[in-house]
């Protein structure tokens, strides 16, 4: 409540919501060719996997037949109930360990609230909630940082091991894998709606803060490789970064992609994040996608929070999307 007894929106206080806020992939790529990533005079540990091809963790190899996995993710506010935003922002940031066939450990929590504007109850909710899902997922709580600012936003660090010879990796695809998709796409869109409208979408509330440990578990029994998750550039985006760091090209069916219930007549209303266009935007000259009408093509590139892994094979219960091809003259190409 603000002091007048009316009910705060949390997504009021961000101008963007979720992955959706990411700096885009294109603007990234050209700050990070610049930035300088200095190798360490007497390095510690293995470096496995750095900031080469875009990965969705780094991974550095520890003796003992181990490898530590380190990643941080945080957001501004994707929806207004603040327990929520805290589980869905855990479940995003533990979706890194996941994907790359890591389990998580410890994880350190990293939040930023304008304490002149919004109470601590609402801050001591959003930490509730990340706390009840890193219990679930078995992973330590162990403190964190936080400081003031004018937005909201949260997030964690986390700390994972995994067997470095049984990684899942980005750059891992070759020709003739199918590509498997875990998760409904369709989150940017019910989000914003959720935003603009304050209308509550369960179906999405329960897709965010579903974890991605079952999911790569059973990929790394059926022996898979290959995976990353879709999160804020979307399934394009994401699809086209795995097959240009595997030389190959990611066939797409789009008639085969889930859809959460609710997500096509979003984009119909017009509630269409501005991440989710500069996904496309960024993958097109990339891509080949003739006769894909226009709400399929934003769909594909809704820009996603916490959402499912890209495996690049089969496991239970995730439909078969596509494929990898050898390498054409576009990285990804959509076909209806």
């Amino acid at each position: 409540m603000d002091h007048d007894g009316a009910v705060q929106r949390l997504t009021q206080y961000a101008a963007g919501g979720g992955c959706a806020c990411k700096i885009p992939a294109g603007e990234l790529e050209e700050l990070l060719s610049g930035a300088g990533f200095a190798t360490p005079d007497d390095p510690a540990a293995d470096l496995l996997v750095g900031v080469e091809t875009g990965d969705d963790a780094a991974v550095v190899r520890v003796g003992g037949g181990a490898s530590v996995v380190s990643t941080a993710d945080f957001f501004t506010p994707v929806v207004d109930d603040p327990y929520d935003w805290g589980r869905i922002a855990a479940a995003n940031a533990l979706s890194d360990v996941y994907a790359m066939g890591g389990r998580p450990i410890v994880a350190l929590n990293l939040l930023c609230w304008p304490r002149d504007v919004l109470p601590y109850d609402l801050a001591r909710e959003v930490l509730r909630g990340g706390a009840e899902i890193t219990a679930h997922a078995g992973c330590h709580l162990a403190g964190g940082h936080s400081v003031t600012g004018p937005e909201p936003k949260y997030g964690m660090a986390v700390t994972g091991l995994a067997d470095p010879d049984r990684l899942l990796r980005n750059d891992s695809g070759r020709a003739g894998l199918p590509l498997s998709l875990t998760k409904p796409l369709g989150l940017g869109v019910l989000n914003n709606r959720h935003k603009v409208t304050g209308e509550v979408f369960p179906q999405a509330i329960a897709t965010m803060t579903a974890l991605n440990a079952k999911a790569s578990a059973a990929a790394l029994t059926a022996g898979v490789r290959c995976a990353t998750d879709v999160t804020g550039f979307g399934l394009l985006g994401h699809a086209f970064k795995l097959a240009r760091a595997s030389g190959v090209t990611a066939v797409i069916d789009a008639a085969a992609v889930p859809v959460l219930e609710g997500a096509r007549e979003a984009v119909r209303a017009g509630f269409v994040p501005g991440g989710s266009r500069r996904n496309l935007d960024w993958v097109m000259p990339q891509m080949h996608a003739a006769g894909i009408d226009d709400e399929t093509m934003i769909l594909l590139a809704d820009a996603q929070t916490s959402g499912g892994l890209l495996i690049a094979g089969e496991i239970p219960g995730a439909p078969v999307i596509g494929e990898l091809v050898p390498r054409g003259p576009h990285s990804v190409v959509v076909h209806g």
